[in-house]
């Protein structure tokens, strides 16, 4: 039977809980709707934890669009209107959401049929799964889930002894008082008459006897209690602690790490609510059994008998008491980093959170954290307990913030929204290090108690490291700084140390992640843009990938060193290319029109066998942010870079220059960019306004321009020029401009568009000019 079908038939707490798993992230619509298909994909076969793995998730993702689009257009009727609706707008929802992180959207799905296949077997007492989905991750939430439920009996268990064990105490007391009271009277005989005490003594002695035969036998059986006691306890907090460590070493670890890479554009670390689910249900169980290893002792105390146990109660006390003060500094977590590129005199926000606040009553006295900026240096005396004497090395302001409980959620944050880094202190540098290579980071920390007082706690944590700049132009170096920390940290390093070379293909991973995540775009770097890139970076001209994939790459030739003959680095020239790309280039890279990673000569020879006006469109090597037009007859005109764009869009300036017809290979370019043309203004003479006609930029080539007139417009005109791509011979000369010099390139043979935009700014002035002058008509 399907899964959804038997969830549907939950009840009580159970359907709740079914419940609770779906909204905006994945509407309970869309599981009720696609049941069938949901539960026929091979969610299973694909490995969240490998990023090549994406281009399934990427796929899965469209199929379910597909369907949810296709149930949507088979909807008829007034009610089948609003579900159509409905639908369509869900079918977008979960594409705006996931686009950019597919295995996200699988890793929620997982989760979903994981916990719908757990709730139906518990409601239904079968130990055998419902469906076969189940793959490493539900696997190991099961495992996890498992554990609990193996704490939850084990705390039943000794929380039965201990009430037995009380109830035995209570016994052996009132059996132990009756023997003092029975020694009473035997004393008392003492002053009665010898006929008398003879008479009432022996009946006293024996039941004095059996009293106390009884109450060694039950001290022996109290002793035997409290000590299997114990050792359920230990049994207990062993699986507590591998339980722990499986949440805080492995889960947290691992959330943290993906909150890292988030930094360098990775897919969403995901929210904490699960986290959250697990650590309050740590806390509430070691809390249940440091309340009975309590008890036990006050037991004890109550009623001594010699024997190990006071030792043993004493080893269990401290061994609970670290597991719970491991688990609260370890959720006292940053939900949201701190930028990691941080601008004094700037606003930034940060928030922190502490996944067991609720369930241990800590915001019943909120307590205060305070944010710190510290160096590299002071991170590691820290980490090692070594007295820092509340050392700073920089000022914050607003740096203080109460922790809110938000009823709702069950979350216990606070939400730094207003801070600013006033001053920096810097450290002396090493070597050749600049500013934009120095590391901080943020300290948090609060203290807060628990259990009215018996545990008092001082929670620290540190976020990721911080470049501070005080200046927009060191933006792109410290990103560099940021980038490689973030790629090539290891867990449980020590603050900030990082290798200072790379494999080549780690690095791709890196910048590819990164790239996508600027440029906002589901098109990524090819193997043929990363060998370009290799080729830039080594100085090599092998045209093979496997050739670069056990090279490494220092940190100094990523953005310390010079590329031979010229002045920026490989970061800074990628780092140019992405801006670029993201202001101005978004849509058409996205299209697939721009090949980009193409060198000059590369650039020739893909055009050489192609037809006059085929061109493509290539990243300047000799520009940061540049972008040059390569078109057979010419090769390469000047580099256009932002300030360029800013003045007349790259499809604009591609339909001002006629005599390109064609986009590599052969793609008619009207096709490609006409839906980016700015719309053309209407006829120049009916948009006078106080005798002014508006001026229109154009950009042309003058090589390229024709001589003679269109009698229509009045205006300069271009070289005309067939739809066939076949190719057309045309002269070089054409009366009004003289042929082309060897003045009008640059040192690397490309057109300076400064000198050919003169004939524009001709144009542009002769229409500044009244009306009356040319034609006669009005005054200006």
């Amino acid at each position: 039977m399907a899964v959804w079908i038997q969830a549907q038939q939950l009840q009580g707490d159970a359907l709740h809980q079914m419940q609770s798993l779906y909204g905006q992230h994945f509407p309970i619509e869309v599981r009720h709707y696609l049941s069938q298909w949901i539960e026929g994909q091979l969610w299973d076969a694909i490995d969240l934890e490998n990023p090549q793995e994406e281009f399934k998730a990427k796929r899965l993702l469209d199929s379910l669009i597909q369907e949810l689009q296709n149930k949507a257009e088979h909807q008829v009727g007034e009610d089948g209107f609003l579900l159509k609706i409905k639908l369509g707008h869900y079918a977008s929802q979960l594409k705006s959401t996931y686009d950019r992180c597919p295995l996200e959207l699988v890793r929620c799905i997982k989760h979903i049929l994981y916990t719908e296949q757990r709730l139906v077997r518990e409601a239904t007492n079968s130990s055998s799964p419902v469906g076969g989905m189940m793959d490493s991750m539900s696997q190991k939430y099961q495992q996890i889930n498992q554990a609990f439920e193996e704490l939850r009996l084990l705390t039943q268990d000794t929380e039965n002894d201990l009430r037995k064990l009380q109830h035995n105490q209570e016994y052996f007391i009132i059996q132990y008082q009756e023997s003092l009271r029975i020694q009473a009277q035997l004393t008392s005989l003492a002053t009665l008459p010898p006929a008398d005490r003879q008479l009432r003594e022996p009946a006293l002695l024996s039941k004095r006897a059996t009293v106390e035969a009884w109450l060694t036998r039950e001290a022996n059986t109290l002793q035997k209690y409290r000590l299997d006691l114990a050792e359920k306890h230990q049994k207990t907090l062993q699986l507590l602690r591998k339980q722990q460590t499986i949440i805080l070493d492995d889960e947290l670890i691992q959330w943290k790490r993906r909150q890292q890479l988030a930094g360098n554009g990775g897919p969403p670390e995901g929210g904490l609510d699960i986290l959250q689910s697990w650590c309050e249900k740590l806390a509430e169980t070691i809390w249940q059994n440091r309340q009975q290893i309590r008890r036990a002792e006050h037991l004890r105390q109550q009623l001594p008998i010699p024997g190990p146990i006071e030792e043993l109660l004493n080893e269990l006390n401290s061994t609970i008491t670290d597991i719970i003060s491991a688990l609260v500094t370890s959720t006292f977590i940053i939900e949201k980093q701190p930028p990691q590129v941080l601008k004094t005199q700037t606003k930034f926000a940060a928030t922190v959170r502490l996944l067991v606040g609720g369930k241990l009553n800590v915001h019943m006295n909120p307590p205060q954290v305070k944010a710190t900026i510290i160096s590299e240096q002071q991170a590691k005396a820290l980490l090692k307990n070594e007295n820092t004497r509340n050392d700073s090395s920089g000022e914050i302001l607003n740096n203080n913030c109460v922790m809110e409980y938000h009823q709702t959620t069950g979350t216990l944050s606070a939400h730094f929204r207003n801070m600013s880094l006033k001053r920096i202190k810097r450290s002396d540098r090493r070597g050749a290090e600049s500013v934009t290579e120095e590391k901080f980071t943020i300290l948090f920390e609060s203290q807060f108690s628990v259990g009215g007082n018996e545990l008092v706690f001082q929670v620290k944590t540190l976020s990721l490291p911080v470049v501070v700049i005080v200046h927009g132009s060191q933006d792109n170096n410290a990103t560099a700084t940021v980038l490689w920390d973030n790629a090539f940290a290891e867990p449980g390093r020590v603050p900030f140390l990082v290798p200072d070379k790379v494999l080549w293909p780690q690095l791709c991973d890196a910048i590819n992640m990164k790239y996508k995540a600027e440029v906002q775009s589901n098109r990524g770097l090819s193997e043929e843009n990363l060998v370009f890139l290799a080729q830039k970076a080594f100085s090599s001209s092998s045209n093979n990938p496997d050739d670069y994939r056990n090279m490494t790459m220092t940190w100094s030739q990523f953005n310390r060193e010079s590329l031979p003959g010229r002045n920026f680095t490989f970061w800074q020239w990628f780092d140019g290319v992405m801006e670029l790309t993201k202001k101005h280039l978004k849509p058409h890279w996205n299209d697939g029109a721009i090949l980009g990673f193409v060198n000059k000569q590369q650039a020739q020879d893909m055009l050489m066998s192609k037809p006059n006006g085929t061109f493509l469109l290539r990243f300047s090597d000799s520009e940061i942010g540049g972008i040059t037009i390569a078109w057979r007859m010419v090769w390469n005109l000047m580099p256009y870079t932002t300030k360029d764009f800013s003045i007349r869009s790259l499809a604009d300036r591609i339909s001002d220059l006629n005599h390109l017809l064609f986009l590599y290979p052969d793609r008619p370019k009207d096709e490609v960019f006409s839906k980016y043309y700015t719309p053309p203004l209407s006829t120049v003479l009916t948009k006078a306004v106080d005798g002014y006609v508006k001026p229109q930029i154009k950009q042309v080539v003058p090589e390229f321009t024709t001589a003679n007139p269109d009698p229509a417009s009045g205006n300069p005109t271009y070289m005309d020029h067939g739809a066939s791509p076949a190719p057309v011979n045309h002269p070089h000369t054409y009366g009004i401009y003289p042929p082309m010099s060897d003045s009008m390139l640059d040192a690397d043979g490309e057109f300076d568009l400064d000198d050919t935009m003169d004939v524009a700014r001709h144009v542009e002035e002769l229409l500044r000019r009244p009306v009356e002058s040319q034609w006669g008509g009005q005054q200006s």
